[in-house]
């Protein structure tokens, strides 16, 4: 385990604004909820804040609701000097010969700056929106064929290859990606984690309570058997001067949710394949009655935002101070990264950045700042 954690943003491509409900997890049938539309104009607002606020990256998702991973985060290249783009992208529905060029030259003309993240996909729906109809466990098989296609395609050499998804003859690129892209995986069933310990540069998981998180972190090492992996969590962030405020605005979050949207939102995610998915659920079993401090499911953990929202569920609540203990706290189970977002995107990325980051710095939790790293942030941003 690094002695120091890296912090990620998210680009809300389908759209932000002051509510937890979104197109993208939500369903559209619950309305157009983004009231700050995901224009390149305000996407590249939210990547300088996180530039600015010294973030390493930013996720970017992939799905029917939001907008394209790559072609986004290519055109906020010039809108920023060192942020990453963390692109995800489903194996399912591209080539792994073509992803492998495309991130070569995704690193070539970003000088570096593209994080993959391989999404296997758990929702049945929509991968049959993509053409395909591959079951859970064939999904995950297939990106273990994938992965070793991407890889083996970047060796320099030409790779063929024979699976039972993938038949490839002198596969190649014009150039190996420099330096190569880690590999972000996430995923929680039986499936899942021997995948995640073959190929995995870093194995993202949900916010589960930290005790839960660290099961899941020794499966993996176990799996792993002692090659080398980091691992990330992701989680939404409500932080701010005090813990009342922060609450309350927990508080005004859930205020703004009926009965219906959560119904409906509920009804949508139990269909899902995705273990972690249900793990989500059953953190807060889609009970709206039970108050902001009764989805408290671990101090400083708040289940709300799964009520309505697919993925990552959960958010950390309260002062600067509480999040960074509760920071602290995932990484002395193993967490090396925190994937993170807040509602609006804009907004929060300030709250944190201004208000949690300074305090997990004396706590000699993240790494030195460089002047030139300083300096391209604030010439983006400014």
């Amino acid at each position: 385990m690094s002695p120091t954690v890296a912090l990620h943003w998210f680009l809300p491509t389908t759209g932000d604004g002051r509510t937890i409900i979104e197109r993208f997890h939500a369903n559209r049938t619950l309305g157009d909820a983004a009231q700050r539309q995901p224009d390149v104009d305000y996407l590249a607002a939210v990547a300088q804040a996180a530039e600015r606020n010294g973030f390493e990256g930013v996720l970017t998702p992939t799905g029917t609701w939001c907008e394209d991973a790559w072609l986004t985060t290519a055109a906020l290249l010039a809108r920023t000097s060192t942020l990453k783009f963390l692109v995800a992208f489903r194996p399912g529905v591209l080539s792994p010969t073509l992803a492998a060029q495309m991130a070569g030259t995704y690193q070539r003309i970003s000088r570096g700056r593209l994080l993959l993240n391989v999404v296997t996909g758990g929702d049945e729906v929509e991968q049959r929106r993509f053409g395909d109809w591959l079951d859970h466990d064939r999904r995950y098989a297939r990106t273990a064929e994938f992965l070793r296609v991407l890889r083996g395609v970047w060796s320099g050499t030409p790779f063929t290859f024979e699976g039972e998804h993938y038949r490839l003859e002198g596969a190649t690129a014009i150039a190996p990606p420099d330096p190569r892209p880690p590999v972000y995986f996430g995923g929680s069933s039986d499936a899942a984690l021997p995948v995640a310990a073959e190929h995995a540069d870093v194995y993202l998981t949900w916010g589960e309570p930290p005790a839960q998180v660290a099961e899941k972190i020794e499966r993996v090492r176990a799996l792993a058997g002692g090659r080398p992996i980091r691992f990330g969590v992701r989680l939404h962030t409500i932080s701010r001067d005090t813990a009342a405020e922060a609450w309350a605005e927990a508080g005004r979050l859930l205020d703004a949710l009926d009965p219906e949207q959560v119904r409906r939102a509920q009804e949508q995610l139990r269909t899902s394949q995705s273990v972690g998915q249900q793990r989500m659920l059953a953190l807060h079993g889609g009970d709206l009655g039970k108050g902001v401090r009764g989805l408290e499911v671990h101090p400083g953990l708040w289940a709300g935002v799964g009520l309505v929202r697919g993925g990552a569920g959960t958010a950390m609540v309260g002062s600067h101070s509480d999040v960074a203990d509760l920071v602290e706290e995932y990484h002395a189970v193993g967490v090396d990264e925190f994937v993170l977002s807040g509602y609006p995107h804009l907004e929060e990325a300030y709250w944190f950045g201004e208000g949690v980051r300074p305090l997990l710095r004396q706590r000699g939790l993240l790494a030195p700042e460089t002047t030139a790293r300083r300096a391209g942030a604030l010439t983006a941003a400014g």
